[in-house]
């Protein structure tokens, strides 16, 4: 199974810029790739940030353009998401307010959560969502389960961006811990290619579309670069997760 993670898109109002770059024409390369290059992925995940500003302008503009893509896509929200605008132009599932959902698949269930903290830069699981997930995963039993999350769980030792993780990460990775088969976390948020574990469990994070975050471990800042924008090509199967980070606007010339 190919799934697509796309993260942090960023948008504005169209024909305005975000930190020197054109986050609406670098999703549209973006979409094209995906199009191009891996129109036979079983599903595209958008793990949050779609806006910068969560004006319903902005979803408005993302319709448009997912609309062009050939497989199907998921949509979920980040810190600077807006969950009335989106649902305004996008609607929502359920009757609990969030964003969130599971697709089922032949290799396991997908969770994406909906980890939106309203005004702040950090992530929050409360009692509700927490519920929610456990009921996931009891659904799950003992199937596989591969969790997607705009903000990451676990630290990744740059301590501005560990200030914004998820507020409840231990009680998440106690039900992930009490499930048994959480076989990897994917998360966006920090606009950085990392990988790694978080108390066994398999975890990767990947750069947005537009906007980077520059490798630094100060611990008060944070600075934004133009590194290439990426997206990730997922490999799953009974035996392994496999992801490439794919540099999309890289037109390196091929040597022979």
């Amino acid at each position: 199974m190919k799934i697509i993670q796309v993260t942090d898109l960023h948008l504005v109002t169209p024909g305005e810029w975000l930190c020197g770059l054109d986050p609406l024409a670098r999703l549209q390369a973006c979409i094209a790739d995906i199009n191009q290059h891996h129109s036979d992925a079983a599903l595209v995940i958008f793990t949050g940030d779609l806006s910068e500003t969560g004006d319903e302008m902005t979803y408005r503009a993302l319709a448009k353009e997912v609309a062009a893509l050939v497989p199907p896509f998921r949509l979920m929200l980040g810190n600077h998401d807006d969950r009335l605008a989106f649902r305004q132009v996008f609607g929502g599932d359920g009757d609990d307010g969030f964003v969130h959902g599971v697709e089922d698949t032949p290799e396991g269930r997908l969770i994406m959560l909906d980890t939106l903290l309203p005004g702040r830069p950090e992530g929050q699981l409360d009692d509700g969502r927490l519920h929610w997930l456990q009921q996931r995963l009891d659904e799950a039993r003992d199937r596989p389960v591969f969790l997607f999350s705009h903000h990451p769980p676990f630290p990744i030792h740059m301590p501005l961006l560990d200030r914004m993780g998820i507020i409840e990460a231990d009680a998440l990775h106690a039900l992930l811990k009490h499930h048994g088969n959480v076989r990897h976390i994917f998360a966006g948020h920090a606009h950085r290619p990392i990988a790694g574990s978080w108390r066994g469990i398999p975890v990767s994070v990947l750069r947005g579309t537009n906007h980077q975050s520059a490798l630094d471990f100060s611990p008060d800042r944070i600075a934004v670069t133009h590194e290439p924008p990426a997206y990730a090509v997922i490999f799953i199967d009974r035996d392994t997760v496999i992801a490439h980070f794919h540099d999309f606007l890289d037109r390196s010339a091929t040597y022979r």
